[in-house]
Formats: structure tokens, sequence, C-alpha cells
């Protein structure tokens, strides 16, 4: 099984749908510009975002196990996936790349 390489390549954030709709929270992300993270088949990254993982672990797992081609022709590198997590206020998109053994 391969590992899979998650960098975080962009972030926004949507202070019209917050401020309409969201409550207050302390600390709604813990995710940085940048931020890498090297996933080792099902287990999510040590400081990872449990929504996100659970947005984005499917395609991990894929990678992991060899999966190609997603989306039929979607990405340049056929190893590869760019998938965001499921906050509708504040969206994370991941590249998601598998590393060879």
């Amino acid at each position: 099984m391969k590992k899979v390489r998650i960098t975080v390549m962009k972030m926004a954030r949507h202070d019209d749908l917050i401020e309409k709709f969201e409550n207050p929270l302390d600390n709604p992300c813990c995710m940085n510009l940048g931020d890498v993270f090297i996933a080792d088949g099902y287990k999510m990254p040590d400081n990872f975002c449990e929504s996100a993982w659970e947005s984005i672990s499917p395609f991990v797992m894929a990678l992991a196990h060899g999966a190609e081609d997603i989306y039929d022709g979607w990405m340049k590198d056929k190893h590869s996936a760019m998938i965001s997590c499921n906050d509708g206020f504040r969206p994370v998109s991941f590249y998601l790349e598998a590393i060879e053994k």
C-alpha cells in the first residue's frame, strides 16, 4: 500500500455565510496554507482535521491502494486528486498524491 501526501493548497472563507448562519466558534479550522501531511493507508495523519478527513479519506484510500485516473482524466497526474473538505463556511482544497513505497 502506498502512502499519500496531502497538501493544503487553498483556503476560502465565506464571511457573508458565516455572519448569516454560523454560531461563533473559537477555532473553526486548524489547517494552514501549505501544510503537508502523510497518510499511511486508513490512518488519519496526526493534527489533521477530523471533518476534512471524513471528506477526503475515500480518495486517500483509493490512491493508497493504487487507484489511477480518478474521474477519467480529471487530473494531469493520474496518481493524484484535488479534493475539498465539506465546510461550507471555510472550504479547504487538498492536493492528494500517491507516494511510492
